[in-house]
C-alpha cells in the first residue's frame, strides 16, 4: 500500500477536479456523434476549461510556480526554480471520437528535473503517479516495466505522424525495421498513456517523435521510477527538448534505439 505525499495530494486533487468535467463533456459527446460536424470547438472548450482548474488548483496550493500548458503556453513564476508542466487533454482525438483513451498529464519539474508526476484515465479510472526516488504506482498498486527480454516477445507502441504533422517517411522506415521483429506493435492515440503503460509492463517499449514537453514530461518519471529507461529516439537524454522519445525495460530499450537507428542509415 502506498501513501502520497501532500505534494501528489494536491496533483491528485487537480487532475480529478479536471477529470470530472471531462467525463460530462465526454458524455455529452457520445451523444454528440450523430451529429455531421465533427464538435472539434467543444473539444477544444472542454480542454480550456481543464486547464483552466488545473492552473487554479495548482496555483493556490504552490502560488509562484512557473506553468508551463499546452493552451496557455509559459507562465513565469516568482519560484524560478519549480515549473508544473500540464496537458489538461492527452488523446483528443480519442475524445472527439468518443474513444475512452484519453489523460490528464501533471508533471512537476525542479530546476530542470521531473521529481513529481501524475497521469489520470478518467474513462478506466487509473491513476499513475510517480515522486522521484519513491517509485511509481497505479492507483495504490506498485508498477514494474515489464520482464520480456526479447523484441520477438514485446508489444511496442508507438504515435504514426498524422495529417501536416510530424515525418512520415521516417515514421514508416521506423516501422518497417520494428514490426517485422516484434509480436506486435499497437496505436492507441496518447502519448501520456503509452507512457504509463511501458510503466505499467503492459508495453514493453515506446517510440514516437514530434511530441511537446507536457506529453512526456509525467511519463519519463514514471516509465524510469518503474525501473525502466527512457531517452530520444536517438539515444539522447533531452527528451523534454528534443521531443523524440524512446522507452522500454533495460533489455528492450537498447534493441528498440538498434532499430530505429538501422532506420535511419
Amino acid at each position: 500500500m502506498s501513501t502520497q505525499s501532500a505534494l501528489l495530494k494536491v496533483m491528485t486533487d487537480a487532475a480529478r477536479k479536471a477529470a470530472r468535467g471531462l467525463n460530462r463533456d465526454f458524455g455529452e459527446l457520445a451523444e454528440l456523434q450523430v451529429a455531421k460536424k465533427a464538435p472539434a470547438d467543444f473539444v477544444s472548450a472542454a480542454d480550456l476549461k481543464a486547464e483552466q482548474t488545473i492552473f487554479e488548483v495548482l496555483s493556490k496550493a504552490r502560488p509562484g510556480y512557473g506553468f508551463l500548458g499546452e493552451e496557455r503556453g509559459m507562465i513565469e513564476g516568482t519560484d524560478k526554480t519549480h515549473t508544473w508542466i500540464v496537458d489538461p487533454l492527452d488523446g483528443t482525438t480519442n475524445f472527439l471520437h468518443a474513444i475512452p483513451h484519453f489523460a490528464i498529464n501533471i508533471a512537476l519539474q525542479r530546476e530542470g528535473q521531473v521529481v513529481a508526476a501524475v497521469t489520470l484515465n478518467p474513462a478506466a479510472n487509473e491513476l499513475f503517479w510517480a515522486e522521484k526516488g519513491k517509485g511509481a504506482f497505479v492507483n495504490d498498486k506498485r508498477l514494474r516495466v515489464a520482464a520480456r527480454a526479447k523484441l520477438d516477445e514485446s508489444v511496442l507502441a508507438t504515435g504514426i505522424p498524422f495529417l501536416g504533422h510530424g515525418q512520415h517517411a521516417t515514421f514508416l522506415k521506423e516501422l518497417h525495421q520494428v514490426s517485422q521483429r516484434v509480436a506486435g506493435v499497437r496505436r492507441y492515440g496518447a502519448a501520456a498513456l503509452d507512457m504509463a503503460w511501458v510503466a505499467a509492463g503492459r508495453f514493453d517499449g515506446y517510440w514516437e517523435r514530434d511530441l511537446n514537453a507536457w506529453d512526456l514530461a509525467a511519463g519519463i518519471l514514471l516509465v524510469t521510477e518503474a525501473g525502466g529507461k527512457v531517452t530520444t529516439a536517438e539515444g539522447d537524454e533531452d527528451v523534454l527538448g528534443q521531443g523524440s522519445v524512446c522507452a522500454g525495460n533495460l533489455e528492450i530499450h537498447p534493441l528498440l534505439l538498434e532499430r530505429l537507428r538501422q532506420a535511419s542509415r
